[in-house]
């Protein structure tokens, strides 16, 4: 296994949660990270911004590069990759953990908020992907890595909230035809999604009652996310994979999971999309 020194990994939604976590992982090993997202003002509910994020890597031992990028904007994304290429030189690594989320039935979703999920959720999955395989072809281990759920399609995950569950798999899908379509051109696509609920100002807002203290903390999916990235991408049967937080993290020998825990001595409760 390497490290991620040098490597340059563009991460979308990166000004905070899941995406800042992982960056801050990267960034000890000294990696470059474009933090690639909208927030350039604090916001109560949902703090961080690209420049707090930034400044919070260089901190760590990474370069950063704050851009504004909203994924549903081909424009946007495109002008981010060249500008990543421009101050790096290269992107090794693609993380695709922007998501909208909207945990309502049909009635009760908006045709709006129906819209900014398919966007941001699959649409920019696909967006983002698109701006980096022609960079991502050029470096000896490219990875893509997209945070949404095991392909398990059972009526249980749609019933609650099929307008999200739909966008999420979407992403999933995404995951599995990619994989297929880039394996002969070396760049391991997989996908990571955690095992329990993850304690972020998006689940705050989502499930606000004692959500989070039920949770485990961001960081992780970051160390999740590391031990996949730091993976030779070319190596046999490291595409296409649906993988749950916990479960890498045991097959690299870690048992001690409280260290993870927001409130310790709860047990955390189990996330969506995942069986009990």
């Amino acid at each position: 296994m390497t490290n991620l020194s040098g490597k340059t990994l563009f991460i979308t939604g990166a000004s905070r949660g899941i995406g800042r976590a992982i960056a801050l992982r990267a960034a000890r090993d000294g990696a470059n990270i474009v933090v690639a997202a909208k927030t350039t003002e604090l916001d109560s509910r949902l703090p961080g911004t690209i420049y707090t994020a930034a400044a919070e890597i260089e901190a760590a031992g990474g370069k950063a590069l704050p851009v504004v990028v909203d994924v549903r904007s081909e424009e946007q994304v495109c002008a981010a990759v060249d500008m990543a290429v421009a101050t790096f030189g290269h992107i090794d690594i693609l993380v695709n953990n922007a998501s909208a989320i909207s945990l309502t039935d049909t009635l009760a979703t908006p045709l709006k908020r129906y819209d900014l999920m398919m966007d941001i959720n699959v649409r920019g999955t696909f967006v983002c992907t698109q701006a980096c395989i022609p960079h991502l072809k050029q470096v000896p281990n490219p990875h893509i890595l997209t945070l949404s759920p095991p392909l398990d399609i059972q009526p249980k995950w749609f019933g609650p909230h099929v307008a999200y569950t739909t966008s999420k798999f979407g992403m999933s899908m995404l995951v599995l035809g990619l994989a297929e379509e880039l394996r002969a051109d070396g760049i391991a696509v997989n996908a990571l999604w955690p095992r329990t609920l993850i304690a972020t100002s998006a689940l705050n807002i989502a499930a606000p009652v004692d959500g989070a203290k039920r949770g485990r903390k961001p960081e992780i999916m970051a160390d999740a996310a590391y031990l996949i990235l730091t993976r030779d991408a070319r190596a046999q049967h490291e595409s296409g994979h649906f993988y749950l937080d916990e479960e890498v993290l045991r097959s690299h020998g870690v048992t001690d999971f409280e260290q993870y825990a927001v409130t310790s001595g709860v047990e955390p409760d189990i996330d969506m999309f995942v069986e009990h």
